[in-house]
């Protein structure tokens, strides 16, 4: 049974536009001239806005946080900082959809059943592929098991679950829904997912620099993949949301709970510079993997 057929036995209804009744039947003036921007320069200007309105509550948080901007982010750092940032994108969101004249629908949010059925399916193929991935090299003793942290591991999943669940949504909607559905207005929808792709790779420089110049490719390349689950979901986001969420919550969880660590007899380059899955070539491999799982449904 195709993913498609799973989900038309949920179906509920039809498109429903959940933030319509939000919006004013008439824009302002101010507003009515972005209309006829083109479609890299309103997504510049998304970007410029979210980083301003954001920016001051960073520094402010920096000085608590013992953070400076361009410098290396600690992990007990990112977060505090990234709840904000993340905080203005449903403001952002509405002022996208007053400004496009469209529904939460046309960026891939239904208010159907669907959308969980895939956000499940999604995530149990994304912590699949990650399982494959860390089977292999155990197997090729890569890596080490260490099950005396599964009861740790209980502790952090569920906190870990809802706050990789937020971000990838968050993600989601901005780049492979507010920023795709854009793009694809002037651009063929291909060309639109590279540039996005690309758009979403660079951005990840924002938190720290070292450590993401390898994986540029490698968030470039599952930017790409989302976008064609996004595509196999006919448009809705729930495939791709699962899917992200998936990837972080599993490697999230295991870093978090101490569950492996690399014994260093595997090189760089194949398990990941900096022990990053996506700077290596065994996450590339988890990423074509998973690509090639959804294809045949494109």
């Amino acid at each position: 049974m195709s993913l498609i057929s799973v989900k038309n036995s949920f179906a509920i209804a039809p498109d429903q536009r959940i933030w319509e009744v939000f919006l004013p039947s008439h824009l302002p003036s101010w507003l009515t001239i972005l209309q006829d921007f083109p479609s890299e320069s309103k997504i510049g200007l998304f970007l410029l806005i979210w980083l301003v309105l954001w920016l001051p509550i960073a520094l402010l948080l920096g000085k608590r946080l013992n953070w400076k901007p361009f410098q290396p982010l600690a992990a007990e750092q990112k977060i505090p900082l990234l709840v904000p940032l993340y905080l203005l994108v449903p403001w952002l969101g509405w002022l996208s959809l007053l400004v496009e004249g469209t529904s939460l629908s046309n960026y891939g949010l239904y208010g159907q059943w669907n959308l969980l059925i895939s956000l499940c399916i999604g995530v149990l193929l994304g912590l699949g592929g990650l399982g494959m991935v860390f089977t292999i090299e155990g197997g090729l003793g890569w890596l080490k098991w260490h099950r005396e942290n599964l009861n740790q591991l209980g502790k952090v999943a569920l906190p870990i679950f809802a706050l990789a669940v937020w971000i990838a949504l968050t993600e989601e909607f901005v780049f492979r829904g507010i920023f795709q559905t854009i793009l694809e207005e002037d651009y063929h929808r291909w060309v639109s997912a590279m540039i996005v792709s690309g758009i979403f790779a660079l951005l990840h420089l924002l938190w720290e620099r070292q450590t993401t110049i390898p994986q540029l490719p490698g968030l470039w390349l599952m930017g790409m993949v989302l976008v064609i689950a996004r595509w196999v979901d006919q448009g809705s986001l729930g495939l791709a949301w699962g899917l992200h969420a998936g990837w972080v919550w599993g490697l999230a969880s295991l870093d978090a709970a101490q569950i492996i660590s690399y014994t260093g007899k595997g090189k760089d380059w194949i398990i990941g510079i900096h022990q990053q899955p996506l700077a290596g070539m065994m996450g590339i491999f988890c990423l074509l993997g998973t690509s090639f799982v959804l294809w045949p449904w494109l």
